[in-house]
């Protein structure tokens, strides 16, 4: 029986450090996951459904390549505001959550609109407002990892939310793809309920470790801290670099792994799906697995080991140029280490954040998301024509696994030398923003 008066133990710690103790974390993984798995449902219906809703208006696809290329200026932009100023805020709701709850009924209200809208224009118009309300929930979002997660737990918590992410990704595409069938807007309206229930549901549950009061110096020093974080501490200046050879790659992979496979090399668009789906098996198998694998063996070491696969298996498809049935087997391989190298990348960030800036970090890395949209798919493309000339038996298709494969080995060397300051213990510096929270 407890002591009267006596403050239980695990409150104790949580008043501490401002984490949950080693064992009691479990419950709140698997919760902040949630926003994962609203966040990539909402983001897959869109890209998946949006342009066959953009094509009753318009027969140019290069209109509508601008139009969802547009997400990229948003993510260029939004998370350096919102990232650093949720590091300044103090509420009662704490400093992440007044973002996120500014954000996330907008976020699912414009979702559930964009199949109404009775012209191009105003379509562009409610997705653009779907881009600036995701970009204000993701940077805060993110930031509540390293506030409330133990370093040891990182790769855990990434694992955990990767698997909500495949289960989004999935459960988008397939379910999605039923409910086009019966009512063109039902995929919209059927992931603004889900973003809405999941994504409010960290903002209910998750409580947040109680801050200092900020001192009164205004928020101008907050906002300049990317730029600060940028110039001062290269561990993040060297992560931003790998990661956004990583979200290039990616970019430039979904824009066009399709007509790789329907056009480069001439199979019908039922293999593509296949295709897709094992790569998504993939991505959840190397969610639940490389989690624990990078908190026992190091999240940097890990990565580095699947940048090799994965990096080699996108340069060796250069050599298809006919379709065989046991290339699944190198698909399914190749995907657990892309998934891999995604799962953690996260994580090992977190170790590199210096304290108090959790937030301007977290709005620097999905900077990097916009570069990627911005960079990728337009080099991609632009190799495809250039290489239609003299790869024809692909259609020049080949040479998209040469451009997107390059970053991911290129960023090779870059993790190994984070990978050695998780060695060293992250020894990054403590933030020097005035009113950030020291060691």
């Amino acid at each position: 029986m407890r002591t009267p008066g006596k403050v239980p133990s695990t409150l104790r710690h949580v008043l501490a450090t401002g984490r949950l103790p080693e064992g009691a974390e479990g419950p709140l993984i698997w919760t902040l996951g949630l926003g994962a798995l609203g966040l990539a449902w909402s983001v897959t219906t869109v890209a998946a459904y949006l342009p066959p809703l953009l094509q009753r208006f318009t027969d140019s696809d290069t209109l509508i390549g601008f139009v969802l290329g547009a997400e990229g200026l948003f993510a260029l932009t939004l998370p350096l505001i919102v990232g650093p100023l949720s590091d300044a805020t103090r509420t009662p709701l704490g400093r992440r959550r007044p973002y996120m709850a500014f954000a996330v009924i907008p976020l699912a209200f414009t979702l559930a609109l964009l199949a109404f809208m009775p012209s191009l224009w105003a379509a562009a118009f409610i997705f653009f407002a779907f881009c600036f309300a995701y970009y204000i929930y993701e940077p805060p979002y993110r930031g509540l990892y390293p506030d409330l997660i133990r370093p040891e737990s990182y790769g855990r918590s990434q694992g955990a939310q990767h698997v909500m992410r495949g289960i989004a990704l999935g459960g988008a595409l397939v379910l999605g793809g039923v409910l086009l069938g019966v009512w063109e807007p039902f995929p919209f309206v059927v992931a603004a309920v889900i973003t809405l229930l999941s994504c409010s549901v960290v903002i209910w549950l998750v409580r947040e470790p109680e801050l200092p009061a900020e001192q009164s110096q205004g928020k101008r020093s907050h906002l300049a801290a990317p730029f600060r974080i940028v110039r001062n501490n290269p561990n993040i200046r060297w992560f931003l670099i790998a990661n956004t050879a990583w979200e290039a790659t990616f970019a430039g992979m979904r824009t066009f792994v399709v007509l790789y496979i329907t056009v480069g090399l001439g199979q019908p668009l039922w293999l593509s799906s296949v295709v897709l789906g094992t790569v998504g098996v993939g991505y959840l198998l190397s969610a639940i697995l490389a989690g624990r694998l990078g908190d026992q063996f190091g999240l940097g070491w890990v990565i580095v080991g699947a940048s090799v696969v994965y990096g080699l298996g996108l340069l060796g498809a250069t050599l298809a140029q006919q379709w065989h049935n046991w290339y699944f087997v190198l698909i399914f391989i190749v995907a657990i280490a892309g998934g891999t190298v995604m799962t953690l990348s996260w994580g090992l960030l977190f170790k590199l954040m210096p304290r108090g800036d959790e937030g301007a970090v977290s709005g620097l890395a999905i900077m990097t998301k916009g570069l990627g949209l911005l960079i990728g798919p337009p080099i991609v493309g632009a190799t495809i024509d250039v290489a239609g000339t003299f790869l024809e038996s692909t259609s020049g298709y080949a040479a998209m696994w040469l451009i997107v494969g390059l970053p991911v080995v290129a960023a090779i060397p870059i993790v190994i030398k984070l990978a050695r300051v998780e060695d060293l213990g992250n020894e990054t510096p403590v933030s020097d923003t005035p009113g950030a929270l020291g060691s």
